[in-house]
């Protein structure tokens, strides 16, 4: 995928905030991502890596799924009853998420929030998960982002970042690396990097073993 920096076409909306690095690179907003069928990044399900962390009890208290997409993450999470809140800019993949969970009969928060200014949700979490979010994230996003979710927790939670690696074969557009992770969350930003171990990331133009990924176990000081 190309790096340059293109303006989005005249007339695409972004409401009060700017155009993400992505948005800027292909000219389009997130919520065209959603328009011409599933997402690339929509699988029709839970990752397998939150399914595996929520099954080991990863996840406890509030819970916010940062860039939350059209759902199944969050909706995942809440199934056994925990009170989760997904966040995203694209209101159509928000709209097919509240559509989920009615038909679901399982209880979640869906709402349009700018993942960069998270504190208008006016809240804490206990957990965090970002699954898919931080690698489309240029440098001086990562930045703004990491102070964001600063922002909505507090000492002793978890974040969980399952982002596309650089470690091949088969990487994902933005593959992010390890000195990536640790120059972004680090204690003068108020997290700890726990740990960060080679996981998947399921997609709809890789195989069903994914493409490489990292999954980062990062704790807020």
């Amino acid at each position: 995928m190309t790096s340059e920096r293109q303006q989005p076409p005249p007339g695409h909306q972004f409401g009060d905030r700017p155009p993400t690095s992505h948005e800027r690179r292909t000219g389009r907003p997130w919520d065209a991502s959603y328009h011409d069928g599933p997402a690339p990044w929509d699988i029709g399900g839970p990752q397998p890596a939150v399914v595996r962390l929520a099954a080991a009890g990863g996840f406890t208290g509030a819970v916010l799924d940062s860039g939350c997409g059209t759902g199944d993450n969050a909706l995942h999470l809440a199934a056994p009853g925990l009170a989760v809140v997904g966040v995203d800019v694209a209101g159509t993949a928000l709209a097919t998420a509240r559509a989920k969970a009615t038909e679901l009969g399982l209880v979640a928060e869906f709402t349009a929030v700018d993942a960069f200014r998270l504190e208008r949700l006016d809240r804490t979490f206990d957990t965090v998960l970002d699954s898919g979010m931080f690698h489309t994230c240029d440098t001086a996003e990562r930045t703004t982002y990491a102070a964001s979710l600063a922002r909505v927790t507090g000492p002793g939670a978890t974040l969980y970042v399952l982002c596309f690696s650089d470690e091949g074969p088969g990487t994902g557009p933005h593959p992010v690396t390890r000195a990536d992770l640790t120059a972004t969350f680090h204690p003068g930003a108020g997290w700890h990097l726990t740990t960060i171990a080679a996981e998947r990331i399921r997609t709809r133009f890789h195989d069903d073993h994914g493409a490489p990924a990292w999954l980062a176990t990062i704790n807020r000081l």
